[in-house]
């Protein structure tokens, strides 16, 4: 079983965002602003380019997509601590 290092929501949210940016699904605009950790899935939340009215745009999906990546591929590697 894999151990899985320990990092601040501050430095995981650098990383997250550094992954946002060089990922090739990237929209100018999108990045986490937040993290937390529910039963050992980094869950980060941002922008989700919502319309006037609250309800989600063709934008609002690949944000979602690229949240579920960190989610899936940070998850592995950190525990927030």
């Amino acid at each position: 079983m894999s151990q899985r290092k320990p990092i601040s929501q501050f430095d995981l949210l650098l990383i997250a965002n550094q992954v946002i940016q060089e990922h090739e699904d990237f929209i100018e605009g999108m990045r986490a602003d937040s993290v937390e950790e529910k039963d050992g899935v980094l869950v980060f939340k941002g922008n989700y380019f919502l319309d006037a009215n609250g309800l989600p745009t063709e934008k609002t999906t690949a944000v979602f997509n690229m949240f579920k990546y960190l989610a899936h591929h940070l998850s592995k590697e950190f525990t927030v601590e």
